[in-house]
């Protein structure tokens, strides 16, 4: 995302068995202006006062559907790279190079690659990890993790995908999957007696609970902003209890126990600004141990993606007048049942030009910031929708902040919406991509709708 920028990956040991160190050179490849480095690489979850540290260095641990990031000491934003503490200073120079570091856990399962993840470009895959102590360049001290207390830093990954005729929608957070049934399909206006195409959609969930292992199946009732609380509240406890009832008749594995309770409009997912978001937030969500499913491991590359060359995965558009392209560049299947979808978009005019469609998805103030989340994955034989997945990150008031797993286009990263004469920009978005189908139909914004093969 910034221009005469280089990064590449020229270390990644894993210490003790428990922690990874990586490093990173990053290379100025202009030939005339200084490039600022702090505030590319910091990391935008955290507050704005890290940015002249290293802090969005980090690795996917796709098997744990986690985002692993620098630990946290108790007086310092992060186990990495400082400007000043360091001596990186604040530039590189045209033609220079600095190397930075950063201190994380381990991912699980000690495996023999991962997947490196910065703010600035396409998450790099299957980047080989070395159990040989770290070889670092003259003057860098990297720190000891247990020489002092630190914090662990991991952002819970949550892929969401939804069947096509709105009845539900699921996220899979890699531990538990929550499955948020529309009260719209299952109830009539103000009733909480279930309807007749009700008992398909929870014939659906019911399947699902009989593949998981969880001994609990939690039920809640939610509802949109719309009425009072004396309304809101019991109506959705009784929800909560027949859909309860229906699915303790529906599934056949035995010693399942079931908690319902209603909790009226006080939790939303979406914003209830919209008609939109208030029928998402009517619903009734189903929680269970995800079932566990085979894997599919990754083909290896040492690319994020290689171009298709004449597949036809190009769309066209205008943005302020100009002439706008779009080229898919990959949709990869990575371990986890994850995927990384790959494109481009140039603007191919002699002027100026804004694309704000990238973040203009139905859901986009679900996010702390805007992100190129206008993106869906649709797997037409399996019934369903994928949408990008959200990093969860813990508020101070016990809440939680969602950001896309995909490319910034705010808060942190300003104007990357602007496009000068002729220029090209990557972006990348992961995906839940579970076994089955070589293809994918992928709609990025208000291009056209394109049939990708899955490499």
């Amino acid at each position: 995302m910034t221009p005469n920028l280089k990064v590449e990956v020229v270390g990644l040991n894993r210490v003790k068995a428990k922690h990874l160190v990586a490093q990173l050179r990053l290379t100025n490849t202009g030939t005339d202006k200084n490039l600022p480095w702090t505030g590319e690489l910091a990391d935008n979850t955290r507050p704005l006062g890290a940015i002249r540290w290293a802090s969005g260095i980090g690795v996917l641990d796709a098997q744990a559907r986690a985002w692993i990031l620098p630990y946290q000491p108790a007086d310092f934003p992060c186990l990495c790279s400082d400007q000043d503490r360091d001596g990186l200073g604040y530039f590189i120079r045209p033609g220079r190079s600095i190397t930075l570091y950063a201190v994380m856990p381990a991912p699980s399962g000690s495996p023999a690659t991962t997947t490196v993840v910065t703010p600035v470009g396409l998450p790099m895959l299957n980047v080989p990890i070395s159990d040989e102590p770290p070889v670092t360049p003259p003057g860098m001290i990297i720190p000891d993790p247990e020489a002092e207390p630190v914090t662990t830093v991991i952002r819970r990954l949550v892929t969401p995908s939804e069947s096509l005729d709105e009845s539900e929608e699921t996220a899979d957070d890699g531990r538990d999957l929550h499955v948020n049934l529309s009260s719209d399909v299952l109830f009539a206006v103000n009733k909480a007696t279930l309807t007749p195409k009700a008992r398909t959609v929870l014939a659906r969930t019911a399947k699902l609970i009989d593949s998981s292992a969880g001994p609990t199946v939690t039920v809640e009732g939610h509802a949109d902003s719309s009425g009072s609380d004396t309304i809101n509240d019991p109506l959705s406890t009784r929800r909560a209890q027949a859909v309860r009832h229906a699915l303790s008749a529906l599934v056949t594995r035995q010693g399942v126990g079931y908690q319902a309770k209603g909790y009226g409009s006080r939790r939303p997912l979406y914003s209830n600004d919209t008609d939109e978001g208030k029928r998402r937030n009517r619903r009734v969500t189903v929680t269970f141990a995800k079932p566990q499913a085979a894997e599919t491991e990754p083909v290896a590359t040492s690319e994020p993606a290689a171009s298709p060359g004449a597949t036809g995965l190009t769309g066209s558009g205008k943005a302020d007048g100009q002439p706008i392209s779009m080229e898919v560049t990959g949709l990869r299947r990575l371990s986890g049942g994850l995927g990384l979808l790959t494109y481009r978009i140039t603007n191919e005019g002699g002027a100026e030009a804004w694309y704000n469609e990238l973040h203009h998805a139905p859901d986009w103030l679900s996010y702390k910031y805007q992100a190129a989340s206008n993106v869906r994955l649709t797997d037409v034989a399996a019934d369903r929708q994928y949408l990008p997945g959200r990093l969860q990150v813990p508020t101070d008031d016990g809440g939680v902040d969602s950001y896309c797993a995909c490319t910034d286009v705010s808060g942190v990263r300003i104007s990357t919406e602007k496009f000068g004469p002729g220029q090209a920009r990557e972006f990348w978005g992961l995906f839940a991509l579970t076994e089955g189908g070589s293809t994918m139909q992928v709609k990025i914004a208000d291009f056209r709708e394109l049939q990708v093969p899955v490499q």
